[in-house]
């Protein structure tokens, strides 16, 4: 199927969703909630919870790092509105594009014993992702369990045979939400998508971010610098991060698979991830994983970006695939701005969801006579999901500052603590950053009535994009 064919479908699916879907609402900000109590810090190993000396040992490694003071106003905003479960002793490695993600995720699978679980809002049947079905059908050949999670929207071009020849090669297989209802019957929400993007491999390697297992991320953005031209542009040069994490936290993300399999009612068996490689813990890094789905009381990615951002006092910065969170959130980062912190945003120069693009730009305006200042990558498509704050507070995964992100996707996020890794967040974002274009004001404030049009339109839409 071609670019076009894709950008149809989607775009008469999009339309099918804003007639079937209800009025969401986000919730209110930690500040417009005086009733919230805070809640605790739990640090937990590779056992489970560890001894209030492992714990202050942990927590004294984060403010060692640097930056003592904003670590623990960050810790404390994390515990504004319940208890914050963290995982010590990680790994991490920030993986940038396609290949070298790609490269990492094969590298594991190749490597399992036990099992692999993978879920995936995309999942395609070429380039680099048949690559990966060829792998998971090796090593479901070699008495591995491997187990996928597609979503039944975001994988509407892929044809059904792709599928069943990975069924038929031992891999256990579910679509999330089926657009049949009769295909899993009891199993049906239009509106509710799984936008999660993970690997786990055993108990020894997970991966998350905003990835999708599909063809757009054969090559390096970082590649090219010149404007893409022709027809299939956006099909190359995919600006993504993913994060590969070594751990306790490994099963974590596991049990989020496992959730969704079971609520799900999809057949097959997961098997036991194989013991671990090593018993001791590989690494220093405290992480928090944060699964937000639909049907929660309210979106714990939302509410804790949110409360960072009213809680930074250094810098705040975004580099964001979607860019619509409403009003609340445009405020937070203005407000931020305001108190003299430094906010910055890189965002899409060009996308592959035009009124997302125009509803987030509707919004430039009061950003940047705010005092934030906004980058617009245009030589590859951005497509991360990542922040960094005050440089301790760092977050990558599949959720977007939008509106399907906060009320109808569900959603997989993870947050690692510390100066160290912020660091390593700074310098991947300042590369972004030297690569994109800056708006300014007054420039922004010539452009043409088509454009403004369809910022309208976008804003309209908001809600539904």
């Amino acid at each position: 199927m071609t670019t076009g064919q894709r950008n149809l479908c989607s775009l008469a699916l999009s339309g099918l969703l804003m007639i079937v879907a209800g009025c969401s609402s986000l919730p209110p900000r930690t500040a417009d909630r005086p009733d919230q109590n805070a809640g605790t810090v739990t640090v937990n190993g590779a056992a489970g919870p560890v001894s209030a000396t492992a714990e202050r040992k942990a927590l004294q490694g984060l403010v060692n790092e640097g930056k003592k003071d904003l670590v623990i106003h960050h810790l404390k905003t994390l515990t504004a509105s319940g208890d914050a479960d963290l995982y010590q002793g990680n790994r991490t490695r920030l993986l940038v594009d396609g290949p070298a993600t790609f490269g990492a995720m094969k590298a594991a699978i190749a490597q399992a014993r036990g099992r692999v679980l993978l879920q995936s809002y995309i999942v395609e049947d070429q380039g680099v992702a048949a690559e990966v079905a060829e792998l998971l059908l090796a090593r479901a050949a070699q008495g591995v369990k491997v187990a996928m999670i597609y979503d039944s929207v975001g994988s509407i071009t892929t044809p059904d045979a792709f599928f069943k020849r990975l069924v038929d090669g031992g891999v256990s297989v579910c679509a999330f939400n089926p657009i049949n209802p009769t295909k899993r019957p009891g199993y049906w929400g239009l509106t509710h998508r799984d936008h999660r993007k993970l690997l786990v491999v055993d108990e020894d390697v997970a991966f998350t971010g905003g990835i999708n297992i599909s063809r757009v991320y054969g090559s390096s953005s970082f590649g090219r610098r010149g404007a893409p031209t022709g027809d299939g542009a956006l099909d190359d040069g995919w600006r993504d991060t993913q994060i590969e994490l070594r751990g306790p936290v490994v099963p974590v993300i596991g049990q989020v698979f496992e959730a969704t399999w079971k609520e799900q009612g999809c057949k097959g068996e997961l098997g036991l991830p194989a013991a671990k490689k090593a018993s001791s813990e590989p690494g220093t890094r405290v992480v928090k994983v944060i699964a937000s789905d639909p049907r929660d009381q309210g979106n714990r990615i939302y509410s804790a970006l949110l409360a960072a951002v009213d809680a930074a006092q250094v810098n705040v910065r975004f580099t964001m695939a979607y860019f619509a969170p409403g009003d609340d959130f445009v405020s937070a980062l203005r407000n931020a701005a305001g108190r003299g912190v430094s906010v910055e945003l890189v965002l899409p120069g060009r996308s592959d969801s035009t009124l997302a693009f125009h509803a987030g730009r509707s919004y430039y305006d009061d950003l940047l006579a705010s005092g934030v200042r906004i980058y617009q990558m245009e030589h590859a498509l951005m497509h991360a999901k990542t922040a960094v704050i005050d440089g301790v507070f760092s977050t990558v995964g599949s959720s977007n500052l939008d509106w399907l992100s906060f009320v109808a996707n569900s959603e997989l996020n993870v947050i690692v603590l510390g100066d160290d890794f912020g660091g390593e967040m700074n310098t991947l974002f300042e590369r972004d950053r030297a690569a994109s274009k800056p708006v300014t004001l007054e420039d922004w404030r010539q452009r043409g009535l088509d454009d403004r049009a369809m910022e309208t339109l976008g804003r309209m839409l908001e809600r539904f994009l």
